[in-house]
């Protein structure tokens, strides 16, 4: 990533988290999850029923959604830490395959 992504990607980060957008959950069958473009993985194996938890208003306009066991958050203004100040930032960046790169980051 170029010195200019990695800001931008910083910069939408922060956006969302200063958005203050809730996390929410709902539980589906397999085959309508899948239906809904959450992200998951295909390696992993998820039961009948599957939990998608997304970030924002609902599951259509949702900014992120994913397949997954629980978040650690109920909303995105809680990654600010307890004073608020704390920001999104990249530490490392890295190919992890063609095509595919993975980043670090850190709040702080």
């Amino acid at each position: 990533m170029t010195v200019e992504q990695k800001k931008r990607v910083e910069d939408i980060v922060n956006e969302k988290i200063a958005a203050k957008l809730p996390m929410n959950n709902v539980v589906m069958p397999r085959a309508e999850a899948e239906k809904t473009g959450a992200r998951h993985f295909f390696g992993e194996k998820y039961g009948e029923q599957i939990s998608i938890y997304f970030i924002g208003n609902d599951l259509a306009s949702a900014y992120s959604k994913e397949f997954c066991g629980g978040p650690h958050i109920k909303n995105t203004s809680e990654l600010a830490g307890p004073e608020g100040k704390w920001k999104f930032k990249i530490a490392k960046e890295e190919a992890v395959s063609a095509g595919v790169r993975r980043i670090k980051a850190v709040l702080n």
